[in-house]
């Protein structure tokens, strides 16, 4: 397959180029964006081989900006009939306006991730036995296992923007995926546990040993520790969060409320303070799509801008949002490469890469020893928020009791309960262990999916309420 998605339209550049000029003559911002896409993924449970596909996908988005409004069109045939009708669409927008087309942005010699397509290698039946191999393994740990699953993934996206002015730039985007999961039970009683790895990388390292047989005895170490867990208590209590995955509680409370667009509109319960504490001193919150090889990371955004570092909160200051093109304009503001789109029949939009907080000055030992009463949440599972209110749930998927400073019984059915800007400013003490997740986030926004990266230190938070099933 080749990467340059240009050449597969039915003309030459030159044409291709004309075309895309007219098409957005008068707008404000604006590009052709093609895409190649292919996924595979493979499913095991119950001892057998439960479900496989393989897709994919091809075609083009043409968006002209004019102002506020947007005129987007797509199709799924790379052809000059196509981009003519494409082209007829989007300039609804622009009829009647005139524009100052916006400067292209910058380009970059980084490269965060390898070309390779990891779909052919290694092959389909060494996948299904990996994946057979995973299941006896656990089953042959412990007689009390009574379900396991597992899956393998892995996409190959190539992408071509071109804009008006002639701009152009490719990136070729990687990426895999392990997840493991193990149902364990004792009489009447059953408990899960999972565990998932994955980046813009090969299989290389999911098939060797140690890392796979690492992440199956997670799973299967969190099932049993949920197996003895205990009812989750009910009210208002510290509590102290483990670092890497729980920073997906971040991702949701506070980092869409960061998006450009939310701020725009004035729905963020951020918007308009700029500037202002909305944390605790020494909190510190960045988007950073710059990591190699991560999940979330993109070396060009989804409208060609060169993804970034950027400091969102800075010591409980409000100091930046994420942007798109558009956005920024409008705003004033400066595109912080931050414009991603799930594919082609999908117009950008502010969205996060790499989420996390900083690193603080207090180990995780001091953080729980300070606490009298409370819980300590090591993973969440689901949660939803409201942007425009901040106001979050989020449900444990492990969590200990806290006592007098020590760790004390597993504890299950808790949910955590507050308010985004709220909870930030409960955070009295911040870990020195900051940590990513393991390469498992999928983030939605307006209907569209795009991988995402979360992470965090220990925190202490103060009297934040607990749902639970006792008092």
């Amino acid at each position: 397959m080749t990467t340059d998605l240009i050449n597969l339209f039915d003309c030459d550049e030159t044409r291709l180029r004309e075309m895309v000029a007219a098409a957005l003559a008068g707008a404000d911002d604006g590009e052709l964006f093609l895409e190649h896409a292919q996924a595979e993924s493979l499913s095991f449970d119950n001892g057998r081989l439960k479900g496989g596909s393989f897709n994919t996908d091809q075609g083009f988005g043409l968006r002209a900006v004019a102002g506020e409004a947007v005129g987007y069109a797509h199709a799924g045939e790379l052809s000059v009939s196509a981009l003519s009708r494409a082209a007829d669409a989007v300039g609804a927008v622009t009829r009647g306006y005139s524009g100052s087309y916006a400067a292209a942005p910058q380009r970059t010699n980084k490269k965060l991730y390898g070309d390779e397509n990891p779909i052919g290698s290694p092959s389909f039946e060494q996948k299904v036995a990996l994946l057979t191999e995973i299941d006896a393994y656990l089953r042959a740990k412990d007689p009390k296992v009574r379900q396991v699953t597992a899956s393998i993934a892995a996409s190959w996206q190539v992408v071509d923007i071109l804009r008006a002015d002639g701009h152009r730039v490719q990136d070729v985007r990687p990426m895999t995926r392990l997840n493991i999961s193990v149902v364990v039970g004792e009489g009447d009683r059953q408990e899960s546990g999972s565990f998932g790895t994955g980046g813009r990388i090969g299989f290389g390292d999911f098939i060797t040993n140690g890392n796979w047989q690492t992440g199956a005895d997670e799973a299967l170490r969190q099932a049993f520790v949920n197996l003895d867990a205990i009812e989750a208590p009910a009210g208002t209590m510290d509590v102290v969060l483990g670092n890497g995955w729980p920073g997906v509680m971040l991702h949701e409370a506070v980092g869409h409320g960061l998006e450009g667009d939310f701020n725009r509109k004035k729905t963020s319960a951020f918007a308009g303070l700029l500037g202002e504490m909305v944390a605790s001193p020494g909190v510190t919150v960045v988007d950073d799509g710059t990591i190699d090889n991560r999940r979330g990371s993109i070396t060009v955004d989804d409208e060609g801008t060169p993804s970034a570092y950027n400091v969102l909160i800075e010591n409980g200051r409000l100091v930046g949002y994420m942007q798109d093109r558009q956005n920024a304009r409008l705003m004033g503001m400066t595109p912080t490469g931050n414009g991603r789109r799930q594919g082609y029949a999908h117009q950008p939009m502010p969205r996060m890469t790499n989420t996390y907080m900083l690193s603080g000055d207090k180990t995780p030992e001091e953080i729980i020893a300070s606490v009298k009463k409370g819980i300590y949440a090591v993973s969440f599972g689901g949660g939803q928020v409201d942007i425009t209110s901040g106001k979050f749930v989020f449900g444990c998927t492990e969590a200990y009791m806290i006592e007098n400073g020590r760790l004390g019984a597993p504890i299950k059915g808790a949910m955590l309960i507050g308010n985004g800007p709220d909870a930030m400013k409960r955070v009295s003490m911040v870990g020195d262990d900051t940590k990513l997740d393991t390469g498992i986030g999928n983030c939605g926004k307006a209907g569209q999916w795009v991988p995402v990266g979360v992470g965090q230190p220990h925190l202490r938070m103060d009297q934040i309420t607990v749902g639970g099933t006792r008092t």
